[in-house]
């Protein structure tokens, strides 16, 4: 078992990174209106991600860095800074469209305002 969980390693949390509530809220307004119009783009999609994937994980299995640690072997400080400020935003923002969701999601089953929430 310790072997299987060693292997599994970080690929398993980031491929489930994006099913938060943010995304959850939006897929489920997108499938509402849209029904399966747009799902041709997830047969073009799923190979890329995948792709991305794979390589994040084997540039980490190999380096036994993450990426900030191999971004900043290869790419002067300054970028490697503007890449974390961009990340830090793009996490906030996240957070943010989460707590939303959540709130949103709490007051369609409570009745309570979502501000409330």
């Amino acid at each position: 078992m310790r072997l299987l969980l060693r292997s599994l390693g970080p690929g398993v949390i980031t491929g489930a990174a994006d099913d938060d509530p943010s995304g959850i809220a939006t897929y489920s307004v997108a499938g509402a209106q849209l029904g399966t119009k747009l799902l041709w783009p997830a047969l073009l999609t799923w190979p890329l991600m995948t792709a991305v994937q794979m390589m994040c994980a084997r540039i980490g299995k190999v380096t036994g860095q993450g990426l900030a640690a191999n971004f900043k072997q290869r790419f002067p400080n300054w970028l490697l800074r503007v890449v974390i400020v961009a990340l830090l935003a793009a996490n906030t923002i996240n957070v943010a469209a989460d707590l939303a969701g959540m709130a949103d999601a709490a007051a369609m089953l409570s009745g309570v305002k979502r501000v409330c929430w």
